[in-house]
């Protein structure tokens, strides 16, 4: 029998590898520890310790993804404001020599007419915004003078444009002459010596309902008539009955205000008896307030009266009165012998403009690309300054149809309108801006749109390369 205390050459060989894999594992451990303490953290600022700020570190993974979201946002504004920024100041110093050029203390500065609406769905303040961002800068820089006509609602353009029109031709002698007013801008001018600027003027009509109505409104001023057409069985002035309301007796009521007014005709009696003293007006004018029913000022609907009843049956009224004539009826009309041989220049103004949630999208793409609207409406702009035109070229549609190039001018911009631009409207409504836009032949022979030469481009080129001092050099040597 074998020996207990005795090992076998096969559980030593055991255990001294045990022995030696420890031997490893120790070394191992304790080269991981000097490693680590010389890899350790270096000893943090006291002065942020004391704050109570942790050390600095690389952001998680979630904190990446939005410091990198937000940045690229904020990157891209900055980034498409710079440039913003230098488009608008090519433009300026492309007409800025303008300002250098001597005008006689006389002679007023020339004058462009702007033109503004509010776009469908929205307000007059974003027309404002929009001019004042990109146009007026340029404008300034030459040292424009304008004249602004606005449009709150639809219609309002159109009916100004015409009525301008209509106004130049009464003052050339058509139709009835308006009233001479003594102390009229037109007369103190002239009566000071000023004189107007020989030149061109020119539009700058900003979008594209705005066009559609100034279009509309400069048919109707050299097309239509003078005067407002007469309405079959439309009661004029002459056949008005003559107003009983007394001013200043609005609140008595017309009982009392006929007896006021024939208490203050009548003369008084001579007879002096105390029988007529005794009823005085006065006497008389409270006994008729006293019989006259008593009306409540109590707001609610049984105590309306059958005028204010009237009143709210009544349909609203047009803002203003319907056009002179109608767009089929072009063809037919006369042409004014006092429209110019050219119309305008004009020159339009692109204003991109979408509304809705679900065009948030399309918004932000907008917006991180207003360089480019800067530098289209800048060049506009700058075309009407500086006064190079050309005709309105004629179109041919595919079905054979020929028109004219006035007609497409900023179409892209209907498919953005709002939707309820296209519901049906109201009849004391306009529905300018969902009609088609239609040109008479002759007056698109007249029309005249605003555009930058080549020489002109080239310059602006020149501008926003930083060239245009040596090109200065250049043509002075």
């Amino acid at each position: 029998m074998a020996d207990p205390t005795s090992t076998s050459p096969s559980s030593d060989a055991a255990k001294e590898a045990i022995n030696k894999t420890g031997a490893q594992d120790a070394a191992t451990k304790a080269s991981y520890a000097a490693g680590e303490a010389k890899k350790a953290l270096p000893k943090q600022n006291e002065a942020f310790r004391m704050m109570g700020l942790p050390r600095l570190r690389l952001p998680s993974r979630n904190w990446s993804i939005f410091l990198g979201v937000t940045g690229s946002f904020f990157g891209a504004m900055f980034y498409d404001k710079y440039q913003t920024k230098l488009a608008r100041e090519k433009w300026c110093k492309l007409v800025s020599h303008i300002t250098e050029e001597p005008l006689p203390s006389h002679t007023l500065a020339r004058k462009v007419t702007v033109y503004l609406a509010a776009p469908p769905g929205d307000g007059l303040r974003a027309a404002r915004e929009h001019f004042h961002l990109y146009a007026k800068p340029v404008l300034v820089a030459a040292a424009m003078d304008w004249d602004v006509v606005e449009g709150r609602k639809e219609g309002d353009v159109r009916w100004k444009t015409a009525e301008r029109i209509r106004k130049r031709r009464r003052a050339g002698g058509e139709g009835t002459p308006d009233a001479e007013e003594e102390y009229s801008v037109e007369s103190i001018r002239e009566k000071a010596g000023t004189q107007v600027y020989d030149g061109v003027g020119g539009d700058v009509v900003v979008g594209r309902n705005t066009w559609k109505e100034y279009v509309r409104g400069t048919h109707e001023g050299w097309l239509g008539p003078v005067d407002a057409p007469v309405v079959p069985g439309e009661v004029g002035a002459e056949g008005a009955e003559p107003a009983t309301h007394t001013p200043g007796l609005g609140g008595v009521g017309d009982a009392a205000a006929s007896l006021a007014t024939s208490a203050a005709t009548t003369k008084p009696s001579l007879s002096g008896s105390t029988t007529d003293s005794a009823q005085s007006p006065v006497a008389t004018l409270s006994e008729t307030l006293e019989s006259a029913p008593v009306t409540s000022d109590d707001p609610s609907p049984t105590a309306d009266t059958p005028a204010a009843e009237e009143k709210k049956d009544e349909p609203p009224k047009p803002r203003h009165p319907p056009p002179y004539i109608n767009a089929d009826a072009y063809p037919s009309a006369t042409l004014s012998a006092l429209t110019p041989e050219i119309l305008g220049p004009a020159t339009s103004v692109p204003f991109p403009h979408i509304l809705g949630f679900r065009n948030t999208p399309i918004r932000v793409y907008r917006f991180l690309n207003r360089r480019r609207v800067a530098d289209d409406v800048g060049r506009q702009v700058a075309a009407a300054v500086l006064a190079s035109y050309r005709p309105y070229e004629a179109t041919v549609s595919t079905e054979g149809v020929s028109g004219s190039e006035a007609t497409k001018e900023l179409l892209f911009e209907e498919a953005s309108w709002w939707k309820t631009t296209y519901r049906p409207r109201e009849p004391h409504e306009e529905a300018v801006w969902i009609e088609e836009c239609t040109v008479d032949e002759r007056l698109a022979g007249r029309m005249r749109r605003f555009e930058l030469t080549s020489v002109d481009e080239e310059r602006a080129k020149a501008i926003a390369q930083g060239k245009e001092q040596r090109v200065k050099v250049e043509e002075e040597g």
